[in-house]
């Protein structure tokens, strides 16, 4: 992969960061809002269910954080691109439409076929 694309998911990788840790913060700051005390039952149910459903997402947007982080550190280090399993490059397209991957398609495809016929 030349300096161009490394730039260009550097900086894409980078700004997906900054959006999603601003995410977690305005969640953070929605849940320490105290003034949702309602008298009615049915509408303290649905606000909390709607305070679960946000947890599950920013808990996915966590872990996908944790992703972005590391494929930053392979660009820095310099094995963005390469396939952590067969050490080949990946694909410049699976690598536009997922960013965060470490494996080629062909690891990631067997990989799953594994998974699938052990039930995981």
């Amino acid at each position: 992969m030349d300096a161009k694309d490394l730039e260009y998911f550097k900086k894409l990788l980078s700004d997906r960061l900054q959006e999603l840790l601003h995410h977690a913060d305005d969640t953070v700051v929605g849940m320490a809002d105290t003034r949702d005390n309602f008298p009615d039952p049915t509408d303290r149910a649905s606000l909390e269910a709607d305070r679960n459903f946000m947890l599950r997402i920013r808990d996915r947007e966590s872990k996908l954080i944790k992703k972005v982080k590391k494929a930053l550190q392979r660009i820095e280090n310099g094995t963005f691109g390469i396939c952590e399993k067969c050490g080949e490059d990946i694909n410049i397209e699976r690598i536009k439409a997922r960013p965060v991957t470490t494996q080629c398609i062909d690891c990631k495809t067997k990989e799953e076929a594994l998974e699938k016929a052990l039930g995981l």
